[in-house]
């Protein structure tokens, strides 16, 4: 007789929105690991907690080349999430999977040095916008953010710290991107596309109605973003 189960316990799916590095190797592969390593000299802990697609869409290399490639990666402590533009022969169940379907975001660009002491012994530098955030912009800081006017829609906005923009955030803004769950969200007028705070995020349709259009500051607590309006 077959068991019929009448009292099982729903999984509970969660989703989050992670903003990855792209990193496009360039032969001969020695000479681009050579730089990489001297960017890994000038910015300790670059790489430490970020989502890094490998993109080698165009590239002449065979399985054995993007093994080989994978593993030097990992020995420098830059582990790969996934493979962009790879042929899908060269993709076996050792190598990560394929990734598609990623939104073009601002390149970012690689810190001339250590932008922040590790075990606290110097913050990471705020960043101040005096302009609006345009649609299609990303702008990154690993600490705080000002901006001095709106964050357009279809622009994103990462902070390691907390986001403060004097204007509407229409697009989407991630404060606490490094972990710290202290992070928080500031803005004047709320219509954002999506908010997030240490990996944890709300959609424009999960944002409750009292908080739209409203000057509010943003939170985590308990796992969850909550909002409190100012002023």
């Amino acid at each position: 007789m077959t068991e019929v189960l009448t009292d099982t316990k729903p999984i509970r799916l969660k989703g989050r929105s992670f903003l990855a590095l792209v990193l496009s190797p360039e032969p001969p592969f020695d000479d681009w690991l050579a730089r990489l390593d001297d960017l890994a000299a000038r910015s300790a802990g670059f790489f430490l907690r970020r989502p890094i697609v490998l993109d080698v869409d165009g590239l002449d290399i065979d399985g054995d080349e993007l093994r080989g490639l994978i593993g030097q990666l990992k020995e420098r402590h830059v582990r790969i999430m996934g493979i962009e533009g790879a042929d899908p022969s060269l993709l076996g169940s050792d190598i990560p999977p394929a990734m598609t379907g990623g939104l073009p975001a601002s390149d970012m660009e690689a810190p001339e040095e250590d932008a922040a002491e590790i075990d606290g012994e110097a913050p990471a530098p705020s960043l101040m916008v005096t302009q609006p955030v345009r649609s299609g912009q990303l702008l990154s800081s690993e600490g705080d953010i000002t901006i001095v006017g709106s964050v357009a829609s279809g622009a994103e906005v990462v902070a390691g710290g907390s986001v403060h923009v004097y204007g509407t955030i229409r697009g989407r803004v991630i404060a606490g991107s490094m972990g710290n769950a202290e992070a928080r969200i500031f803005c004047r007028k709320l219509e954002a596309e999506l908010v997030a705070i240490a990996g944890y995020y709300k959609t424009s349709e999960d944002l409750e109605e009292e908080l739209r259009g409203q000057a509010v500051q943003l939170r985590l607590e308990n796992e969850a973003i909550l909002g409190d309006t100012l002023g």
